[in-house]
């Protein structure tokens, strides 16, 4: 049975996936919509939204991401519909062809690799789409005393590396026992200078940059 990492990185493929057949439908290339990657995307995003209290604040974070990506996707897919029936779509099919073998030739190659869905690397393109899919929705925090909420330093620490993976950044560097003394440190400098009881934390992405701030809260 797939991990509940697994199928949020198949959602995420099936996503890219159905943008690229619905390309190639309105292009001409397909004789119908890819209905059947609609339908098991449609099915993942209903289960997850109905279960969102078993997941991670990183996998929900992540879902979250998807899911408005693939609301966006679905209001231009209608749009371009209407379009089609009165006659107005272009017709590019070479280059929704082509789109979808580049697709195909890069899962293959993934597979072959034996890489596991949640660490395989995305194409630049993918990664610029998913940090664009992340700007302006941002993660806050506040602590008073780090060192005793042991779970909002875990959750925190988890929503700044899933946007940095978002955002195609490096991770390797981040250690779990290093951030919690960075925030403990950060918090205590503050509450010192600033004499303020607490400190809020805020992770998000600006112009594809993911951004960590210390605000002192009155």
């Amino acid at each position: 049975m797939a991990t509940i990492d697994e199928e949020l990185a198949q959602l995420e493929r099936d996503i890219r996936q159905l943008k690229i057949e619905y390309d190639m439908y309105f292009g001409g290339g397909r004789k119908r919509p890819p209905t059947e990657v609609e339908w098991r995307i449609d099915m993942l995003v209903k289960r997850y939204a109905e279960r969102g209290g078993e997941l991670k604040y990183g996998q929900r974070f992540r879902f979250n991401n998807l899911s408005q990506t693939y609301a966006k996707y679905k209001d231009m897919f209608r749009k371009r519909m209407a379009q089609r029936e009165e006659g107005k779509v272009e017709r590019h099919f070479g280059a929704a062809a082509k789109a979808i073998e580049a697709e195909r030739a890069r899962a293959q190659a993934e597979s072959m690799q034996k890489q596991p869905p949640r660490v395989a690397p995305d194409s630049p393109l993918a990664a610029r789409a998913a940090a664009a899919s992340a700007e302006n929705r941002a993660f806050r925090v506040a602590f008073s005393e780090p060192e005793n909420e042991s779970q909002k330093v875990d959750q925190l620490f988890e929503a700044f590396v899933q946007a940095k993976k978002q955002a195609g950044e490096e991770t390797a560097k981040l250690t779990r026992s290093g951030f919690n003394e960075f925030v403990r440190k950060k918090t205590k400098d503050l509450q010192s200078k600033k004499n303020c009881r607490d400190v809020e934390y805020v992770v998000e992405t600006v112009d594809g940059q993911v951004k960590l701030k210390a605000l002192v809260k009155s």
